[in-house]
């Protein structure tokens, strides 16, 4: 019997360690919101460190994907897949910069070192538009088509979230993360 108190203890502390997953939906006048961005304030994580590259394709003169939520201090590429010149920037809020012009098949990157949301355009193609959400956690996802979402590897616990969709107001509101809850995030 105290074997398995012990394993079971164990076990009970494993998977704290390793997190659980928050799943919820997004919905604005009950319709599923896709590409909306949620995220978890967590002021003790770890220090950021990109271990993979992070991409904001140019094809079909559009980008892809229209929405990108990333990590603070993520270096984004930003290449030209389309056979005309692109000039990417962003002036408005979050991380402000502008590329220049570039030719088809060549890339640049910028790091966004800031929180916030930057809209990116195309100087040359004003129909061409992408959002980028840089948060400071590491707990955040997108919605899909269905407004679905998980964030996981989040440790139990009370946490203030954060929700945004494009066209939409960001909207607040605090969450508790373990086994048994989900969050529903609902746009009027």
């Amino acid at each position: 019997m105290r074997r398995g108190c012990i394993l079971g203890l164990v076990c009970l502390l494993v998977a704290r360690a390793q997190g659980a997953e928050l799943s919820g939906n997004a919905q604005a006048a009950g319709k599923p919101v896709l590409y909306a961005v949620i995220w978890l304030d967590a002021p003790k994580a770890s220090a950021y460190v990109q271990t993979k590259p992070v991409v904001l394709d140019q094809t079909n003169l559009s980008f892809s994907p229209p929405v990108l939520a990333i990590r603070v201090g993520t270096a984004v590429d930003f290449p030209n897949h389309d056979r005309v010149f692109h000039n990417v920037f962003s002036y408005r809020d979050g991380k402000k910069f502008d590329l220049g012009m570039y030719p088809a098949g060549t890339s640049k990157k910028i790091v966004f070192d800031q929180t916030g949301l930057s809209r990116v355009f195309c100087n040359i193609h004003p129909h061409m538009a992408a959002y980028v959400m840089a948060v400071d956690t590491p707990y955040f996802a997108i919605s899909d088509e269905h407004g679905t979402f998980t964030i996981s590897n989040v440790p139990a616990g009370t946490y203030a979230y954060h929700a945004w969709r494009p066209g939409g107001e960001t909207l607040n509101g605090s969450v508790v993360v373990d086994s048994s809850h989900s969050l529903d995030i609902k746009w009027q």
